[in-house]
């Protein structure tokens, strides 16, 4: 937009107009109230309980000034998804009247039924009861869906006993000992450790756009959220015309009204463009805080699910709607602010800053190299298991992509001492294993899973239907273990009379060395890579049961114990949670495919069978009449088989066939007339607009 533009004005006016932000907040509280709250946002102090009522009082005025007769602790239970419990402000005044009344202990804490909520074992079912919590560094909102405004509180969701039911408690755990972690760091560079130190994050996420008459017309997408059956129509990406196109004029109107309401929500929505596969679009948003863009995101997902239904399409997350072309997935741009305001993943023009720079990075490629399998774990869904691995999505072997210079500094660091740069020349040194780096030190490695990208680390394996809580967990914990790691090494020689840097490139140099194995700058897909990677030893976890294998493996119930972030109990939850989902997602996708056999693809060939041996006895008739009922047959056969599977809640059996009674069905489909086959066709779904 230009400053001519008669929008611009209402739309920088309008951003942020739905969040109760500190700027916001300075018009409705005291100035003592307002200076607690900033405390809290900018140090992370503890809210003072005095002011509670207050706080609860302005938020209640704004709110209702904004339309909202309800307010909800807005919370994100390990179902994945978000969860809300609307009660009214208002309660009857005794004299047949109503009065507006929302207090700090309403503010402060909820208690919701936590019955019905995944719990793993953490509670049982006659232990209903749950707590909410308010997280103020997560501002309050206004969420509006057809003209009803409601008041959102952010908060955590936690059992009788406190212990985490939610996505949100881990990560704020993770980022506290991360936080503890760099500012140990800082000390031993001399830094003042007064500020607050914590990880960032810029999420990308991708998503379907099908027409909802389509999708009204597909029980599979309805049901599970992917085509259960389908064949690739003509075309689809392979002319690569797609990715980063023309946008069509009913797609832009969606993003724009996208735009639009994430803007209201104090969401910094940059970046929308058309992705590799037909159909497919991807949002971006500016780097955030850590809780904060994990917020935003649950809340982007569901911005773009209701308005594509107002726009006449339907919103697809899943990972892998459409078979044979690109699947979805979130890109996780991660990054840490250090104490000092700065971006400790941004290779400076000192060797101060490129030292702070290659001891994160160090930690990190140590943390990942001995916690790979638990990254693994966290991106392990069903859906993502179709994902994963495929020319799209990096596989499921973790590890890190540095480019061509920083491997090269790493090489020089274990051979003695980096004194030149392969993009810079001869290099001013000021501490003698730490070079200055350009910003610039890194390409792309799209089958990377965890690349360097100049001035943060992206994970790509995350799944577009996942909450990114559970991925920057992991993140945290690993590199606070390595950052740990490297400061008790470095105190440990600082002890005994070493000097701080030269302590410091000793333990990068061994830390470096150790860890090597995990460092890759090849191509991920390759086969030559993934015989290498199990040469090295590395972890290669095909599927979800497999990869959650480690959240219950000693070595990563001692790691998140450590730093508090999880308990024995809570952690050991998860596994039991994310299993069973696992299994309830793989049955409930069985049993729509066997319906859908039976009651629509089954009759469809039969009756086309039937169809072409009344239409004569020739020989290419009677070659297709046998080739229709063969793959008919096919179909009834296996759906036999996939009812006793289904039975006997045999997962891997339960798969097999489903590709079995795939493959015969969209063989089939090929067949059977348009105007006669039950389902709407790709050619019909992946080109809207």
């Amino acid at each position: 937009m230009n400053s001519t533009d008669p929008a611009t004005p209402r739309t920088l006016s309008d951003f942020g107009s739905n969040v109760f932000s500190i700027g916001t907040m300075r018009n409705y509280l005291s100035e003592q109230a307002y200076r607690s709250l900033a405390a809290t946002l900018a140090q992370g102090q503890a809210i003072d309980p005095a002011f509670a009522n207050e706080m609860a009082d302005a938020m209640k005025t704004w709110a209702l000034s904004k339309g909202a007769t309800h307010y909800t602790h807005w919370f994100q239970p390990l179902t994945g998804a978000t969860a809300e419990k609307h009660d009214s402000f208002f309660m009857p005044d005794g004299e047949g009247g109503m009065l507006a009344k929302f207090s700090g202990r309403e503010l402060i804490q909820g208690e919701p039924d936590a019955s019905s909520f995944p719990s793993g074992g953490l509670r049982a079912t006659f232990e209903a009861r749950g707590y909410t919590a308010w997280d103020p560094t997560s501002p309050a909102f206004i969420k509006e869906t057809n003209g009803v405004s409601v008041l959102c509180i952010p908060t955590i969701f936690c059992g009788y006993h406190g212990e985490a039911l939610d996505k949100k408690t881990p990560l704020m755990r993770s980022n506290h000992a991360l936080s503890q972690q760099v500012k140990r760091l800082a000390r031993l560079f001399g830094m003042d450790d007064s500020g607050p130190a914590f990880a960032t994050l810029g999420i990308e996420q991708e998503y379907f756009l099908v027409d909802r008459a389509c999708y009204r017309r597909r029980p599979d997408l309805r049901e599970t959220g992917r085509t259960l059956f389908g064949c690739l129509c003509a075309r689809h990406q392979q002319m690569e015309d797609h990715y980063f196109g023309h946008i069509k004029p009913r797609v832009l109107a969606f993003m724009a009204a996208v735009d639009s309401e994430l803007w209201k929500l104090g969401i910094p929505a940059k970046t929308r463009h058309n992705e590799v596969a037909p159909g497919q679009f991807e949002i971006a948003a500016v780097f955030e805080g850590q809780n904060l863009a994990i917020d935003h995101n649950m809340l982007t997902m569901l911005v773009l699910q209701e308005l594509a239904e107002q726009h006449g399409f339907v919103c697809l997350m899943h990972e892998k709607p459409f078979a044979g072309i690109n699947g979805s997935g979130k890109h996780n741009n991660w990054s840490v602010t250090g104490p000092d305001g700065k971006n400790w993943l941004s290779p400076g023009d000192t060797p101060h800053d490129n030292a702070k720079f290659l001891t994160l990075v160090a930690a990190l490629a140590a943390g990942v190299d001995t916690f790979a399998d638990l990254l693994r774990a966290t991106v392990a869904t069903a859906g993502n298991d179709h994902r994963l691995g495929a020319n799209e999505a990096p596989p499921a072997i973790i590890s890190i992509y540095l480019g061509e210079q920083l491997t090269d500094i790493i090489a020089q660091l274990q051979n003695g001492g980096a004194k030149r740069s392969k993009r810079g020349g001869t290099i001013q040194v000021g501490v003698s294993t730490i070079p200055p780096l350009p910003c610039d030190v890194t390409d792309r490695n799209r089958t990377s899973p965890l690349a360097f990208t100049g001035n943060k680390f992206e994970f790509r394996a995350v799944g577009s239907n996942q909450s990114c809580a559970g991925p920057n967990v992991a993140l945290n914990a690993v590199t606070t273990w390595g950052i740990d790691l490297i400061c008790t090494e470095v105190e440990a020689a600082m002890a005994k009379g070493e000097a701080f840097h030269t302590a410091l490139g000793a333990v990068l140099k061994r830390v470096f060395t150790k860890h090597q194995r995990v460092l890759f700058d090849g191509d991920n897909y390759s086969a030559a890579w993934r015989a290498e990677a199990a040469r090295r030893g590395l972890p290669c976890a095909m599927t979800t049961p497999e990869a959650l294998e480690a959240l219950r493996s000693e070595p990563v119930v001692a790691l998140f114990k450590k730093y508090g972030i999880f308990s024995e109990r809570e952690i050991l939850s998860r596994y039991e949670i994310y299993a069973e989902t696992y299994g309830k997602v793989i049955a409930l996708e069985a049993s729509c495919a066997l319906r859908m056999l039976r009651t629509q693809l089954i009759p469809a060939g039969l009756a086309y069978a039937e169809k072409l041996r009344l239409s004569g006895r020739e020989a290419p008739l009677v070659k297709l009449t046998q080739r229709v009922r063969r793959l008919t047959l096919t179909l009834l056969t296996t759906a036999d088989k996939l009812e006793t599977a289904l039975a006997k809640d045999a997962a891997g059996p339960v798969l097999e066939l489903m590709g079995k009674a795939r493959a015969a069905a969209d063989e089939l489909e090929k067949l059977v007339p348009a105007d006669s086959w039950p389902l709407p066709i790709y050619a019909d779904m992946l080109f809207p607009g």
